[in-house]
């Protein structure tokens, strides 16, 4: 489990999907920001207690020393947490045990500056709120929130006592206490909020994902119970007229005969039908295709642009073309980040055209070239068509098919071989 994390911190930006990204900065964000609290509210402040006594001293610059291992082992358990948190590996109690040491120690350290030095009470409540951001930020995503909240409460109680004997008056008592529990409200909103956020869009990836096996799976369910239709009564028909045959050879009755002419008419039969119903399943719908590839891209967040009329385009064309739609909102939906998608359907100038174009383009292909292209190149080079696929200007990515329709000059010598062709294909 934990190879597996760290592969994925590996990979690399272009390669990452729009929730991975949205972790990554986020994960920049709360380091960033525990050392940018670090800088402005402990630094600063403690550079009060230097150079007025060799106590003031040694304590100002242990607290400096504790609040840069706060930073470093902080950061270091909150990532693991977060990976708890959303599921990818266990619980860092170890070091959560170690930031919360560092924690009491940065206390005591600052409880013991203001009593040697009387560092003026709003620092020493500046200097608080760091001392407890970093194990603040990893505890609460180990816990339920109402726990978090109610155990946070209750360590400012001993706050409190230990600040009432480093000499701090009631009134500083009082803010010192709402301190504490406003420290629990901003890192249960920081850091808690913020993995909520990354757990949500990471189920509704995974929600899509399962959604397209989902659709994959009902389509061949529904394929198989088609066969099942087609099949099943003639295949026991078929069986039992073969026995009776069998039977009957074996008496010498001449009734055999017919009988296994009748099994080879229903084979033949059979056959036919089959081949129907895989043709029904291998041609794609032009309009169906279109309207599903907008359904699809635009519940992946993705706007949707279709352009153009279908219906006076040839039934094989449309079959042609919808398979070219589909391969196409498959590879928007895989590679690259896109945000909009055009499709355009064109009939002019003797031939129908099928512009499909995205953003979010990566700018180096990851891999070889899958073979969805080739196949699609297969299919339309029956019907005498070309596909072109490749990346433009502006981290674009277009797709073009065309294919000729009849009547078209420049394919008038051709047009023998491609019907013969088609009619082979259709047989």
């Amino acid at each position: 489990m934990r190879d597996r994390i760290r592969s994925w911190h590996r990979r690399k930006w272009r390669d990452r999907s729009r929730v991975e990204k949205v972790e990554v900065q986020s994960r920049l964000i709360w380091t960033a920001s525990t050392w940018f609290l670090f800088v402005t509210w402990d630094l600063m402040f403690v550079l009060e207690g230097l150079g007025r006594g060799p106590l003031p001293l040694a304590l100002a610059a242990t607290l400096l020393a504790a609040g840069v291992a706060q930073c470093v082992q902080g950061n270091r358990v909150h990532r693991l947490a977060l990976d708890h948190y959303l599921g990818r590996g266990s619980a860092p109690r170890r070091g959560l045990v170690t930031a919360g040491v560092l924690c009491a120690v940065s206390v005591a350290l600052l409880a013991g500056l203001r009593a040697a030095h009387g560092i003026k009470d709003p620092l020493v409540m500046f200097v608080l709120l760091f001392a407890l951001l970093p194990f603040g930020m990893t505890y609460c995503l180990l816990l339920p929130t109402r726990a978090f909240l109610l155990r946070f409460t209750a360590f400012g109680v001993p706050l409190v006592v230990l600040f009432a004997l480093a000499g701090m008056g009631g009134p500083q008592l009082a803010g010192l206490a709402v301190v504490t529990a406003l420290s629990g409200l901003y890192v249960l909103l920081v850091s808690r909020c913020g993995a909520w956020t990354l757990s949500v869009l990471g189920e509704a990836d995974r929600a899509r994902e399962s959604e397209a096996r989902l659709a994959v799976a009902e389509e061949r369910l529904r394929f198989g119970r088609d066969l099942h239709d087609v099949l099943g009564r003639n295949l026991s028909v078929i069986a039992l007229k073969s026995e009776l045959a069998v039977q009957l050879a074996q008496r010498g009755r001449p009734e055999a005969v017919a009988q296994m002419v009748e099994v080879q008419r229903i084979a033949q039969e059979s056959q036919r039908e089959v081949r129907e119903v895989v043709r029904g399943y291998r041609e794609a719908d032009l309009d169906v295709e279109l309207d599903g590839a907008r359904g699809v891209l635009e519940a992946a967040g993705i706007a949707c642009t279709v352009r153009g009329t279908t219906g006076a385009l040839p039934a094989d064309v449309q079959s042609a073309l919808g398979w070219v739609v589909r391969e196409a909102t498959t590879n928007v939906l895989r590679h690259g980040d896109a945000r909009s998608c055009s499709v355009t359907v064109t009939a002019t100038d003797g031939a129908a055209g099928l512009v499909v174009e995205n953003d979010g383009a990566p700018e180096r292909p990851a891999g070889a070239p899958g073979s969805g292209l080739a196949g699609l190149r297969e299919r339309l080079s029956v019907l005498e068509g070309t596909l072109t696929a490749g990346p433009v200007t502006g981290g674009r990515f277009r797709l073009t098919a065309r294919v000729p329709l009849a009547g078209d000059p420049g394919t008038e010598e051709q047009a023998p071989a491609a019907a013969g062709r088609r009619r082979g294909v259709r047989a």
